[in-house]
């Protein structure tokens, strides 16, 4: 059985992939120190010089092989910042050491591979987080406020919206983006999946469509600019997610299209509409325009942890009590990906899809500043 987290005691932390992402996480790690939560022990990476790299950096930090890492006695947690499609592979075998683990979206390739994921970390008694945790930033949950505060009324559709020419004209690296467990669904939906879930409930079935535009990718920066990649997955995907609350999202993903006005999600209700900041970030100004206004109203922040970034799930995470599910949680994240996974189901068959599992709309967070407080329990 695996070791339970203390919320009383510094959880040791281990990462596992030293890539972009890291320096994010980082960042934010060394701002909840004061926090007493968590304790960055040990980094490791299949490229050993970036995992040094990363140990240089930050004071007390060993960097170790991956076997090394999971091996070791002082690592509770596994943050797992590997790529997509090695997600459930570095989860299972961190579980299997008896550690409980975080790791970034998706929560695994595909739902088959998340439930061995959830499975194996119940029968091992440890805990299984998962990104994204912007969902729990001043600007989503200021917004699920106003929605659970009356302000629009009952919430009757939404509107979710992220386009992009493509990750390939700045990541140097690009190419798991365009490979199963990449595209614009995978990689950008769980944000927007879980920002919907959160402010509206559970997904009961969608409808899809997809399409495939170029079957290369060319590098616009790094050492390997100019090179192609090839492509393998759907680049521009639309669905329609119907909640079990009766509310329906449509849901636009793209990684072909340059640029839009739309907002990137926008909630509609029968007293009201609400147009909610972008769940790729923590902040962002939410307004109101309530039924017989004169124009948009920006409303205050009211909830969320204020001024968080990538990480803060982590904390999150260990102030969970014991027998609760994390709010950026294993449970929220398989729900996320199912539906995900369904809609892209659906645009190759042409038919809707039923989604199995739910994942009940995770404890909002009240206006919490984090440091150097702590990070407040869910009630």
């Amino acid at each position: 059985m695996g070791k339970p987290l203390d919320p009383d005691q510094p959880t040791n932390v281990g990462i596992i992939g030293c890539g972009a992402i890291i320096a994010q996480y980082l960042a934010s790690f060394r701002r909840l120190q004061g926090s007493n939560l968590i304790n960055l022990v040990a980094v490791a990476d299949l490229d050993p010089a970036r995992a040094q790299a990363v140990a240089d950096s930050y004071d007390g930090v060993r960097a170790l092989t991956v076997e090394a890492l999971l091996a070791a006695d002082d690592v509770d947690l596994v943050l797992n910042l590997t790529i997509p499609a090695a997600h459930a592979e570095v989860a299972l075998r961190a579980i299997a050491a008896g550690k409980s683990v975080y790791g970034e979206k998706p929560l695994a390739a595909t739902t088959a591979e998340a439930r061995q994921v959830l499975d194996a970390a119940r029968a091992a008694g440890v805990t299984v987080g998962c990104a994204p945790d912007t969902v729990l930033g001043t600007g989503i949950q200021t917004a699920r406020k106003a929605i659970d505060d009356g302000l629009i009324g009952r919430p009757i559709s939404a509107t979710a919206t992220m386009v992009t020419p493509g990750h390939e004209r700045w990541h140097p690296n690009p190419d798991f983006y365009y490979q199963p467990g990449g595209g614009p669904l995978l990689d950008m939906g769980p944000y927007y999946v879980s920002a919907l879930v959160t402010l509206l409930g559970p997904v009961v079935s969608v409808i899809g469509a997809a399409s495939h535009t170029r079957d290369e990718r060319t590098i616009g920066s790094g050492a390997r600019v100019g090179q192609n990649v090839p492509v393998a997955i759907d680049t521009h995907v639309t669905g329609v997610l119907v909640h079990a609350s009766g509310a329906l999202s449509t849901l636009v993903m793209s990684f072909d299209a340059v640029k839009t006005r739309s907002p990137n999600i926008e909630i509609h209700g029968e007293h009201g509409s609400l147009v909610v900041p972008d769940p790729n970030h923590f902040d962002g100004d939410v307004q109101l325009f309530a039924l017989g206004a004169e124009d948009w109203q920006s409303l205050p922040v009211s909830a969320g942890y204020e001024d968080s970034g990538r990480g803060f799930g982590v904390a999150d995470l260990i102030r969970t009590p014991a027998g609760q599910e994390p709010r950026a949680g294993g449970v929220l994240a398989f729900h996320a990906l199912e539906v995900m996974e369904s809609v892209l189901e659906s645009a190759h068959t042409g038919t809707p899809v039923r989604i199995a599992s739910t994942a009940a709309r995770p404890a909002p967070v009240e206006l919490v500043a984090i440091a150097p407080s702590p990070v407040a329990a869910i009630s």
